[in-house]
């Protein structure tokens, strides 16, 4: 009923996708076909890892360890910018106590976490 597509990133990391079966065959999608990934901000939450460092564990497969490059409070919310390995940027909202609470400013390490099933799937013309 559902297909399960994963995409390659250029720094190495992956996120993966759970769509329907008829989405996968109208987007004629298949390996080696260019394809990108929406995910809306606000579907992303963000970690950082246990004093022990120990990475976090959740059900979320979609992870992806990265740098953050930048925030930008506002009135409530905030946009987290992390940089990935290869240099890709995911971009977060969070609350501006989840900005505090994290201690997320420039130079932390933080993991951006979603479902597979937040991630909307297209196909480059």
């Amino acid at each position: 009923m559902n297909d399960e597509v994963s995409l390659a990133l250029p720094s190495g990391h992956a996120i993966t996708a759970v769509l329907t079966h008829e989405s996968t065959e109208t987007l004629a999608l298949a390996v080696g076909v260019a394809t990108f990934a929406l995910i809306k901000a606000s579907w992303v939450v963000l970690l950082i890892d246990g004093e022990n460092g120990a990475p976090p564990k959740l059900s979320a497969r979609n992870q992806l360890r990265g740098i953050v490059q930048s925030v930008k409070r506002g009135a409530v919310n905030a946009e987290v910018s992390l940089v990935l390995d290869g240099g890709a940027v995911i971009t977060v909202v969070v609350t501006n106590e989840s900005v505090d609470t994290l201690g997320l400013v420039e130079s932390v390490s933080a993991v951006a976490a979603f479902k597979a099933s937040s991630v909307i799937l297209d196909v480059k013309d």
